[in-house]
């Protein structure tokens, strides 16, 4: 059992890391609320004083607002649906005894581990151009029409380009909960006569409901501040201009930081309310 010197002496060990968490976490959020207050144009005057709410309601009221939201939900979600679902088929498959089973895994999980900007520049150049293209040459092969993705279909080539980036990290944590899962259980269902749909359903999906609700909240935190795949590609044309993004364009484009902060804020409301929705109703599941 821990005594009271041992305990002083880990908090005394902890807190140096502690502190550097909080000036980490809290320094950024104390400047975004204070420049969010402030009219301040670092090309066009510099500090021009307070501005009060005036930044908020400038934002908020702003034509490219709710559309921003609505992009950045929308991506979210689709993400999700994406990474959850070939997820779990992926980490079913990979569970599965075959030749080169460790080659196998590292291949699906290397995406991963690809840098945004280097992964959207692979996906603009070498998969959706529509001239040069690998999605153009197979539309021809069949004698279709190229898509130019990025200006006809930029919110689904989003969408694809961070599912491509995301699923590994569902693949792995679901390969995982499968691992996890008593054979035994599957064993007698089998012996029983129950259908592969059936224990499924009933058996390797209620187990992974944790292992979905990790993969769920991690990548929500991550997704709603994507960035670095839009400014490749699109550069926020064609709906594909996020919460973030905006933000962005308000801070260095239009060189308003005053402004950008209120974005700011507005983002950390946001990410706070999709958080507190996920906890409820998805994250009942870790309790379970």
């Amino acid at each position: 059992m821990a005594t009271q010197h041992s305990r002083s002496a880990a908090r005394l060990m902890m807190a140096p890391a502690v502190v550097l968490l909080l000036g980490w976490m809290l320094v950024p959020l104390t400047m975004t609320l204070y420049f969010s207050f402030k009219k301040y144009l670092p090309l066009r005057g510099g500090d021009l004083g307070w501005a009060g709410l005036d930044n908020y309601v400038r934002f908020v009221t702003s034509s490219a607002f709710w559309p921003s939201v609505q992009a950045t939900l929308l991506i979210v979600g689709g993400v999700l649906a994406i990474t959850v679902v070939f997820g779990v088929l992926l980490a079913m498959l990979l569970d599965q005894p075959m030749w080169g089973q460790g080659i196998v895994r590292i291949l699906v999980i290397a995406p991963f581990f690809v840098m945004p900007t280097v992964s959207a520049l692979v996906w603009k150049n070498m998969f959706m151009d529509p001239v040069n293209g690998l999605f153009a040459h197979l539309w021809q092969f069949f004698g279709a029409q190229p898509v130019e993705w990025l200006s006809n279909a930029s919110l689904t080539s989003i969408i694809m380009i961070v599912s491509w980036q995301w699923l590994p990290f569902a693949t792995l944590i679901l390969l995982t909960a499968i691992q996890s899962l008593d054979s035994e259980q599957l064993e007698a269902a089998e012996m029983d006569g129950a259908p592969a749909l059936s224990r499924f359903r009933f058996i390797i999906l209620p187990h992974l409901g944790r292992a979905i609700t990790i993969v769920v909240l991690i990548q929500t935190i991550f997704l709603l501040s994507i960035f670095a795949e839009i400014f490749v590609t699109t550069q926020g044309s064609f709906g594909t201009r996020t919460l973030t993004y905006l933000i962005f364009q308000r801070v260095l484009e239009s060189q308003n930081v005053g402004l950008g902060s209120a974005g700011g804020v507005y983002a950390i409301i946001l990410a706070n309310i999709v958080a507190i929705f996920l906890m409820r109703i998805v994250g009942k599941n870790l309790d379970a």
